[in-house]
């Protein structure tokens, strides 16, 4: 394993002189900053925590850490699942929590720049009046654009709109010596040489450190509208799906969930979900220019889904109605978490044909091993986030089942042609899963292309490779 060097005091001083007021070391480093969402893959604490404010500012200190071979870990705003933004290897965190200026938005190209820094949760507020519409909807809204980026981001939307890999059209990235590099920009089309431009997205911040990000808007969807569908039970909601995706209505999302999560999002939002009659419901949203042209779709979901098995068929089209389910959804990770006195997360992406398949397979591991296991996900893509919560085991007897679980889940996934990670990435907690998915041959063609951008190793070290 690649050792690095120790912040001294002479590069703090170094570090001070550059960004006065901006540099943090010993106790002064808030423990927010040796840790991601998911405190079940440890705690690292970085010997230096700095807050760049340009590009400058992120050249000059990669372009010291990397004569000096110095670790630097990029962060955004810490909401990642799998410790991709922690300093296992100490060093410096080089953080852009500060750099979160919407540059331009450009009605007549369609296009928005930002600085990484700025939270998704806010980027809607540049588009109002805009008539554009930003369509990538991870369901962590405080995360940054930046990191959206470098883990390629899915959401709920996805289904019918696709990643934040699609909507990336330009990047400015400094590397590792220093160096500040254009990729892209707001051509909707390029076929010229390799795209470096998809490599860096969903990287990790292991091969460059994403200063400028410019995205692809569309014409915002005049209407929205969302059905809820009750079924008896998880096999019935689950094998419903390829149907729903079948019948040609192009829905926007398309989610499952148990009544177990909704219970507990019931519970940490202190509010009722808008029906509780079944255990297990699909939801899906239809986004179009008006409610008068999404009825043929409405009407068909409805008459399909009472064919094969729903219960009922509920409309929302109130945002009263909306928000009391979708803020159901959105709340999912944190009431789990409120649930269970610690948690880990297999974040697969399976074929969608073997998706119900799938979810009854992660049912009977976790019965069989005695662990709880949670689930609910993105449906119409195949992602799924499954949950194996440790409630009052004893630790050694939940590390030993949780291994176990993580385990037979990844394996599982593999069997039926999925991979480790739909959408959350990689970082250092799931390598070894990588490993076994893709194998060697992958894996040094990976490692050759981080040794190409990233020499000496300085960049977000013990991650992804």
């Amino acid at each position: 394993m690649k050792t690095f060097n120790r912040v001294t005091e002479k590069d703090l001083a170094y570090f001070s002189a550059l960004m006065p007021g901006r540099v943090f070391s010993g106790e002064a480093i808030s423990t927010d900053y040796d840790h991601d969402e998911m405190t079940e893959y440890g705690h690292f604490m970085p010997e230096a925590v700095l807050h760049a404010l340009s590009t400058e500012d992120v050249s000059a200190v990669l372009k010291y850490c990397n004569e000096h071979q110095i670790a630097v870990t990029p962060r955004g705003s810490g909401t990642g699942l799998c410790g991709g933004c922690v300093a296992i290897h100490g060093g410096v965190v080089l953080s852009t929590e500060k750099m979160k200026r919407v540059l331009e938005v450009d009605r007549r190209n369609m296009t928005a720049t930002v600085e990484p820094g700025v939270l998704l949760m806010e980027f809607p507020k540049a588009l109002e009046g805009t008539g554009l519409f930003y369509p990538p909807d991870p369901g962590e809204k405080t995360a940054t654009m930046g990191g959206n980026a470098m883990t390629n981001a899915g959401g709920m939307r996805a289904v019918r709109y696709g990643v934040t890999r699609d909507y990336v059209l330009g990047m400015e990235v400094v590397l590792a010596d220093g160096s500040v590099i254009q990729l892209g920009g707001k051509n909707v089309k390029n076929s010229s040489g390799y795209s470096l431009i998809d490599l860096m997205v969903g990287s990790e911040g292991t091969l460059g450190f994403l200063t400028k990000l410019t995205v692809k808007l569309i014409p915002e969807p005049k209407v929205n509208l969302s059905l809820l569908m009750p079924f008896d039970d998880l096999d019935a909601c689950i094998g419903a799906v390829p149907a729903v995706l079948g019948c040609g209505c192009e829905p926007t999302a398309v989610e499952f969930m148990e009544r177990e999560v909704i219970a507990c999002a019931e519970k940490y939002l202190g509010k009722q979900f808008p029906d509780t009659s079944a255990d297990a419901y699909l939801l899906v949203r239809l986004d179009g220019p008006s409610a008068e042209a999404l009825r043929p779709a409405m009407d068909t979901l409805t008459d399909l889904a009472l064919s094969i098995g729903a219960k009922d068929v509920l409309l929302a089209d109130t945002d009263e109605r909306k928000e009391s389910i979708w803020n159901a959804r959105g709340a999912f990770l944190e009431a789990i978490k409120g649930s269970t006195s610690t948690m880990d997360e297999c974040d697969v992406v399976v074929p969608r044909d073997v998706i119900p398949a799938f979810v009854r397979r992660s049912v009977e591991i976790g019965r069989r091993i005695g662990v709880r296991v949670c689930s609910f996900g993105h449906a119409g893509d195949g992602n799924l986030h499954i949950y194996a919560c440790r409630d009052d085991m004893e630790e050694a007897v939940w590390k030993a089942a949780c291994e176990q679980v993580m385990d037979e889940l990844y394996a599982a996934a593999r069997a039926m042609g999925g991979e480790v990670s739909g959408e959350h990435g990689i970082g250092h907690a799931k390598r070894d899963f990588l490993r076994e998915s893709v194998g060697e041959v992958q894996l040094n063609l990976m490692r050759g292309i981080k040794a190409a951008f990233d020499p000496n190793g300085i960049l977000n070290p013990g991650k992804v490779v």
